[in-house]
């Protein structure tokens, strides 16, 4: 188990390790990596995710299904309250908006 800082245990962070089964897939079809937890471990918004052992290089057209073990940090409530207002603001970076004219001159 990682150890928190007493810093994280004042803003209600907690933490725990667990088993889970990583699903990745470099394809034309999909270019993912589903992460499932052995029993009924949901992640929330700001919690931290991370994956131990040794890194994983998919060559393109490769599907793979590993075993690792992960480390969960659970946000505190502010943690939470940032991450939804910060993901609700960086939405905007996705939208392409063009004023030039399509109509040759």
């Amino acid at each position: 188990m990682s150890a928190l800082s007493l810093f994280d245990l004042a803003v209600g962070r907690s933490a725990f390790d667990a088993d889970c089964r990583i699903d990745l897939e470099h394809t034309v079809d999909s270019l993912h990596a589903h992460l499932d937890f052995d029993g009924d471990e949901e992640i929330g918004a700001g919690d931290q995710v991370t994956v131990h052992g040794e890194p994983i290089d998919l060559a393109y057209g490769e599907k793979l299904v590993v075993e690792r073990r992960v480390t969960v940090v659970r946000a505190g409530w502010f943690d939470r309250v940032w991450a939804r207002v910060a993901g609700g603001l960086e939405v905007t970076e996705l939208y392409d908006v063009s004023f030039t004219s399509r109509r040759k001159a």
